[in-house]
């Protein structure tokens, strides 16, 4: 199964690295997004960054020129259906991946693979909703995608192992690496990650520590390169809060219950980064603890 032009859906920040690699990579990339300007800002980001991998030496210009090349943009979903591979890239949100997938199927060819960039939704349920259930995966990448290393493949039930080599080889092809994890809530990173990010804010709710305590504590004390609460501003404070609901939700502990002042700072709209405030405030010069 040889994959040479890959559909990317959602122009977001994932998104657009995923177009960004897969580019540089070799593959045709098509970049959908319903939104224009979402468009018009991952192409502007995708230059802006390898313009930056040109300066430091990372790829070359000509590289670059011809990557740049590689990438065509539309807001028509069913215009996938001339790729290989299709790699979901939207809002963390099962309803809105489903409503995605319902519109695209129909436009695919029988040879198609699906797959989701979720960090958490079960693949087994999102693919048991397509008409190819056995060639569907979930192909997680990390954030910022041009940086990390690491690429999750998760198998649905029904997963065939062509399916799983092909992606496997695209992963290689990126010059990433694959760690291949079960179908359970979270897969392995988010697993991890997301708790500790929970019990982070928990020390912040129960007035353990402050902000720049518990993230200088993390950071100095275990050699992390970002703190926890530093981490989840980056990440998105609503996608910390719907990964940990995906595991309380989805496997019955206590032990995953997302913390009440996490749900407080969504409610509020202090998502991280992206909405200038969160465990930080981002309006300034410089980040200020919010707490």
């Amino acid at each position: 199964m040889e994959i040479k032009r890959v559909g990317v859906i959602g122009a977001g920040q994932m998104g657009s690295g995923i177009a960004h690699v897969c580019a540089l990579a070799g593959y045709d990339v098509l970049l959908n997004d319903v939104d224009p300007d979402a468009l018009e800002r991952a192409l502007e980001t995708i230059t802006s960054n390898m313009n930056r991998q040109v300066s430091r030496e990372k790829i070359a210009g000509e590289d670059r020129d011809a990557a740049l090349g590689r990438i065509r943009t539309t807001e028509t979903l069913g215009e996938l259906g001339e790729t290989d591979l299709v790699i979901e890239a939207a809002t963390e949100r099962e309803s809105v991946k489903d409503a995605i997938f319902a519109e695209l199927v129909p436009h695919l060819g029988s040879g198609t693979i699906l797959t989701s960039n979720t960090s958490s939704i079960s693949i087994t349920r999102l693919a048991s909703k397509t008409d190819r259930p056995e060639k569907f995966m979930g192909f997680h990448f990390m954030n910022p995608v041009p940086v990390m290393s690491l690429v999750e493949l998760i198998r649905g039930i029904a997963t065939d192992e062509e399916t799983f080599e092909a992606c496997q080889s695209v992963v290689e092809r990126l010059g990433k690496t694959a760690s291949v994890a079960e179908d359970f809530p979270a897969f392995i990173v988010n697993r991890i990650l997301m708790p500790m990010i929970n019990e982070a804010v928990y020390v912040l709710y129960e007035g353990v520590g402050g902000v720049a305590s518990i993230d200088k504590a993390m950071k100095l004390g275990t050699n992390h390169p970002m703190g926890p609460l530093e981490l989840a501003d980056f990440i998105g404070l609503d996608t910390c809060l719907s990964i940990m609901n995906v595991l309380h939700d989805g496997l019955a502990d206590t032990k995953y219950r997302p913390c009440p002042l996490l749900t407080k700072y969504v409610e509020a709209g202090w998502l991280g980064r992206k909405s200038q405030r969160g465990f930080y405030d981002y309006r300034g010069e410089k980040p200020v603890p919010t707490r």
